[in-house]
């Protein structure tokens, strides 16, 4: 369920040729694949019943972001109480802030060590908001989050002509090194992802994240990749079932100060 080192096939070839053995072209492309990964699905089918799988795909961070939002024990709001990530199934009713209560249609998970570089170049990197970071009860618990994790902030002018009313920033664009810093676990670590009939606001430990959504594009030119990737979703077939989305998503290359954690009271901060 961790990730999943390439095989030690090379190893054992340079093993038994010595150092300076080359290896066959289709060696090559075998270390050429990038690493893989296990995810877990739960999700809704037309019928209503809950369906379970497992699918192994590449360790790419799109891929990720999808099964990389909330650790284990994260608390979300739903119509019965708070109910830990982990243990929600689908059909349950979810609290959003976009509008009524939401079925969970579709529950996503995979297991990672932090901080293990990849062969791809890239880590998961968790981030540990401290209670009451954004006010009061805002979290109202340790909340530790993966790469996939946006906080939901109110736009200062939600009545401009788009109509869009919510900031979304990755939780990594708001590390400060005292209230929202990055943690790496000795152990592997359970993230999860939720997604809604449609793109929405809920309620995780009292702060205001959206639920998943790619995008209004995917960056595979690779067809392969971007069939296995919408595999994942069961219940969608085209990217556009996803839905329209609900607030528009900060660039992470342009944030500035005004992203840091805000006070009480102030005009743009994480809603809760």
């Amino acid at each position: 369920m961790t990730d999943m080192p390439k095989p030690d096939r090379f190893s054992r070839h340079f093993d038994r040729h010595g150092p300076g053995a080359s290896l066959t072209h289709a060696q090559e492309k075998l270390a050429a694949r990038p690493p893989m990964r296990r995810f877990d699905i739960k999700w809704l089918d037309a019928t209503g019943a809950i369906k379970e799988t497992s699918k192994i795909g590449p360790a790419h961070p799109v891929f990720e972001d999808a099964f990389s939002a909330f650790a284990r024990g994260s608390m979300v709001a739903t119509e019965t109480g708070p109910v830990a990530v982990e243990d929600l199934l689908p059909g349950d009713k979810i609290l959003t802030e976009t509008g009524p209560a939401l079925p969970l249609v579709w529950h996503g998970s995979m297991t990672c060590n932090p901080g293990l570089s990849l062969p791809t170049g890239h880590s998961i990197a968790l981030n540990r908001i401290s209670p009451d970071s954004f006010g009061l009860t805002r979290p109202e618990q340790v909340l530790v989050t993966g790469p996939g994790a946006r906080l939901a902030r109110h736009l200062p002018n939600a009545r401009d002509l788009s109509g869009v009313q919510y900031a979304l920033t990755r939780v990594s664009a708001l590390q400060d090194g005292y209230q929202v810093v990055e943690t790496v676990p000795p152990s592997a670590v359970q993230l999860f992802h939720l997604c809604l009939p449609r793109h929405a606001i809920i309620r995780v430990c009292g702060l205001g994240f959206e639920t998943y959504h790619p995008g209004r594009t995917l960056p595979f030119a690779n067809t392969g990749l971007r069939a296995a990737f919408l595999g994942m979703f069961p219940n969608v077939r085209h990217l556009s079932d996803f839905g329209p989305m609900a607030g528009v998503r900060a660039e992470e290359s342009n944030q500035d100060q005004s992203e840091a954690p805000a006070p009480p009271g102030s005009a743009l901060r994480p809603i809760g």
